[in-house]
């Protein structure tokens, strides 16, 4: 999401006269859009910030011109003050939810009285109403946000206090969006939200449609030739939105579906709303609809009270699930969040040393499920150049990087892999003669 709005932001300011450049030291402008889910995001946030500002006072030096520094996203929203105070080269704080007032903000600041500007508020009119602005440099890949904030409450989460309550953008507004997205040669749309899956808008029947209903209307669009969509929440998983994943061929054999824990009580401690059989059955249904479908899931390692019979049901769950990758972290205490103030602690030994136990595993079934793919054909966007000369790198259905070789700049293209090897994180192959699309 984060990805997505510093796009906006960037599509905001190009009407202004600002122009995006990959050398910092020759910018005007410099914009810090953060993260404030785990505290390690938070703590660059601040180390990124003194380098930022030894960078504006050697320009400074050199030629008398001072950038304009300001800082978005949710470590903004959570801290707009304390940035202010610990980091006062920073001229503009704005939220997830006011980056549309940016052209605004930057056109106030006053080198000279050296004025400053925090705009955190969650605005009554949707930012969507204001981001109709041009869309340009576009990968084949995009972002499409649908639907922003929760009303889980996680214990452990911040993205109701930083990104607000649910909110569902309209129908149209996604659909016009797509369209633009499409036409600047976009061929992969990905649909973002924090709880994806909550989304639900009056449709253009008048009635109420949910994500399963939007994607259908999404795979309408003829030059868009993938879809996807991340995250999800295992109460939201309707069974309008199974059935797309067996009806919809644009819509892409994988899910990113967290569970955070495999012990209930962990769950409950969690405030997930679901059990760890209620998630396996959810699982169940979606593989009986598509049994081709890739699960990925989040969880969160050593949360307050976790035991030793409680990480071996996580463990067990992995087991059961069989996932064919998945993201694994440390619980982080998040100021402001119920967890917070929980007893037991877990001993960060421990919490390592259970990590490393499920990495271990998760890694052992992602290596196992990129094996199933040797001497398949794979259907590939090719996304971009990779690192080696006349390499490029592609994504299959399932979410898998894949690498392969060719003397044609194939970028935006649509081609079949032979895939010949697997590794952890990727697959490699070579392009399928006579079978580009």
């Amino acid at each position: 999401m984060n990805f997505y709005d510093s796009e906006k932001m960037s599509d905001l300011l190009k009407p202004h006269g600002y122009q995006l450049d990959n050398n910092e030291d020759n910018a005007d402008l410099i914009v810090l859009n953060t993260c404030h889910i785990r505290e390690k995001a938070v703590e660059k946030t601040y180390s990124e910030l003194g380098r930022i500002r030894d960078k504006i006072k050697l320009r400074k030096e050199k030629t008398g011109k001072k950038s304009i520094v300001a800082v978005a996203g949710c470590v903004a929203q959570a801290q707009g003050k304390e940035i202010m105070k610990r980091s006062p080269w920073v001229d503009i704080v704005v939220g997830p939810q006011s980056y549309q007032n940016l052209p605004e903000l930057i056109s106030k600041v006053d080198p000279v009285k050296n004025n400053k500007y925090i705009d955190i508020e969650f605005p009554t009119i949707p930012k969507f109403d204001h981001l109709d602005c041009h869309i340009s440099d576009r990968s084949p890949s995009a972002f499409l946000t649908i639907q922003e904030g929760c009303d889980k409450f996680c214990t452990f989460c911040v993205v109701p206090y930083t990104r607000g309550a649910e909110y569902s953008r309209p129908l149209t507004s996604i659909i016009d969006e797509a369209k633009k997205l499409v036409d600047s040669g976009v061929k992969e749309i990905t649909l973002l939200g924090q709880n994806v899956n909550a989304w639900n808008a009056v449709g253009k029947d008048k009635n109420i449609w949910g994500l399963g209903r939007l994607i259908e209307e999404l795979a309408k669009i003829k030059d868009l030739k993938f879809i996807r969509y991340t995250t999800s929440h295992p109460l939201d998983m309707d069974i309008e939105l199974i059935e797309a994943h067996r009806d919809i061929d644009k819509l892409m054999p994988y899910l990113h579906l967290p569970v955070q824990s495999g012990s209930d009580k962990v769950l409950k401690m969690m405030n997930r709303k679901h059990t760890s059989a209620e998630y396996i059955k959810v699982i169940d249904k979606i593989r009986d609809y598509n049994p081709k479908i890739a699960i990925s899931g989040d969880f969160i390692i050593g949360f307050p009270g976790e035991t030793d019979k409680d990480h071996q049901a996580t463990l067990n769950l992995i087991k059961e699930i069989n996932y064919s990758q998945a993201y694994s972290f440390k619980y982080s205490s998040r100021p402001g969040t119920p967890a917070v103030v929980f007893f037991n602690h877990v001993d960060e030994n421990i919490k390592n040393s259970r990590l490393q136990e499920v990495q271990d595993l998760l890694r052992l079934q992602q290596m196992e499920f990129n094996k199933q793919f040797i001497n398949s054909t794979q259907k590939v966007l090719v996304l971009k150049n990779g690192k080696k000369n006349g390499q490029y790198l592609g994504r299959s259905p399932f979410n898998q990087s894949i690498y392969f070789y060719s003397d044609n700049n194939l970028i935006g293209s649509t081609i079949d892999i032979n895939v010949t090897e697997a590794f952890q994180n990727s697959l490699t192959g070579v392009i399928k003669p006579n079978k580009n699309i």
